[in-house]
């Protein structure tokens, strides 16, 4: 589709995603609808902004695997923490979000050195690319084009056959030109003051000029929230006659909530993150919803990326990955108790507490201890070897004999074979 309005026509994009360019159909309310209009949306642009926001300051590093185990991959490759030269990394990973959040699609142009290494990440404007035939390269609506291996294409829902990702915005677009009408007509109701529309009666047949200058004088005197509620003074035995109708009586703002929790669903964001808080909320089920979206809304983006961006990485073994804990990270309170419990059961030391808390790391830091005991992971032998002998020594003062007891409680070393002081004590007793 974007193909052929490239090969028909040359439009002037002179706004973010060229307005009225990819659906010259208006939808059904009569508003038209595209990636650009869709953003003065108020909710459009907070979710946008919201998702993009979020996965722009996400930590990023760059890792390998080595025997089973994540580690961080040094030295990195220099776009991983400067992708861009001209913008700011946050700068350039909203703007890939933009363009998948809105368009479906992102394409990244690829600036490498002479020795063909990236240095240089661009996103270009998706309503100003064409996909070629048989996915032989990209052009651009001025003539320019690119090699298949010069354009990172990443795509959010790529339909079967399909050779671009599906934009949320064009097949929503019902749904989002019923927000649009609703805002255009409630800024209209309200900018049109109390009594929006009036009907003025006047005794006899004004000429055309007098009922101009009567309907003048009224918008002049009356139009506006500030001069809404201006006494009105008719003569000549002229009545106003109010036509307006009330905003909850025409369910406005029922219609209005409506187009934001739809526009919540099609970003799969929860409604209070938007300001809608219909219904009981409480900490707890607020905590669900921040879950959720970290989890359904975030991850999804998250491994999207890491999948696409990987690829470029010069070491074909690592692999970039976004810290998600990032968005976990509750009070003070509740994530010392977290470590305390953790620390208590093995599975982290000292020093990756402090390195979650960003804190240096200290002498013998990185020693595990043991559950319960408390101890390095390196005293483990020699406590449970005090253990048996402990344990051998009740055994041997009880009657049984030391090879027996030995063998029992696998102890590898040699007992002179006398009985303890206690038992000998006894015996000559």
């Amino acid at each position: 589709m974007l193909g052929n309005l490239f090969e028909q026509r040359s439009s002037a994009f002179q706004t973010l995603f060229a307005a009225g360019a990819l659906t010259d159909r208006p939808s059904l309310s009569g508003v038209r609808v595209t990636e650009d209009t869709s953003l003065r949306l108020s909710a459009v642009y907070a979710s946008v902004r919201l998702i993009a926001d979020t996965i722009a300051t996400l930590p990023l590093d760059q890792y390998i695997r080595r025997e089973g185990q994540r580690v961080p991959f040094r030295p990195q490759d220099r776009w991983v923490t400067r992708p861009s030269l001209t913008l700011s990394r946050t700068t350039f990973w909203q703007q890939v979000m933009i363009s998948l959040l809105l368009d479906g699609n992102a394409f990244v142009v690829l600036g490498r050195d002479a020795a063909g290494r990236i240095v240089d990440l661009q996103v270009l404007n998706p309503t100003k690319v064409t996909v070629l035939a048989n996915r032989g390269g990209y052009q651009m609506a001025g003539g320019e084009t690119f090699g298949i291996g010069d354009v990172l294409h990443v795509t959010e829902m790529l339909l079967p056959g399909s050779d671009r990702g599906t934009s949320r915005i064009e097949q929503a677009k019902e749904s989002l030109g019923l927000g649009l009408a609703l805002q255009e007509f409630a800024s209209t109701f309200f900018g049109n003051g109390a009594f929006p529309s009036v009907v003025i009666e006047v005794p006899g047949a004004p000429t055309l000029e007098q009922r101009q200058e009567m309907q003048a004088a009224w918008e002049n005197s009356h139009r506006g929230t500030r001069r809404a509620h201006k006494p009105a003074i008719l003569m000549n035995g002229a009545k106003v006659e109010p036509l307006s109708v009330n905003p909850q009586d025409s369910q406005l703002v029922e219609q209005r909530r409506y187009a934001t929790e739809e526009i919540c669903r099609l970003f799969r964001i929860p409604p209070f993150m938007l300001g809608v808080t219909t219904g009981g909320m409480s900490f707890a089920s607020v905590e669900q919803q921040m879950l959720f979206f970290a989890e359904h809304t975030i991850r999804p983006y998250a491994e999207m990326l890491e999948s696409a961006f990987s690829t470029l990485l010069v070491d074909e073994a690592s692999f970039i990955r976004f810290n998600l804990n990032a968005l976990a990270r509750a009070d003070l309170s509740t994530r010392t108790d977290a470590y305390s419990k953790a620390l208590l059961a093995g599975y982290m030391s000292v020093n990756d507490v402090r390195r979650l808390e960003d804190m240096r790391d200290v002498d013998s830091g990185g020693l595990y201890r043991v559950p319960l005991q408390n101890i390095p992971l390196t005293d483990t032998p020699v406590v449970t070897a005090a253990q048996k002998a402990q344990a051998a020594a009740a055994f041997i003062a009880s009657g049984y004999t030391p090879a027996s007891v030995a063998e029992f409680l696998d102890l590898p070393l040699q007992h002179t074979g006398l009985a303890s002081v206690q038992l000998q004590q006894d015996g000559e007793a």
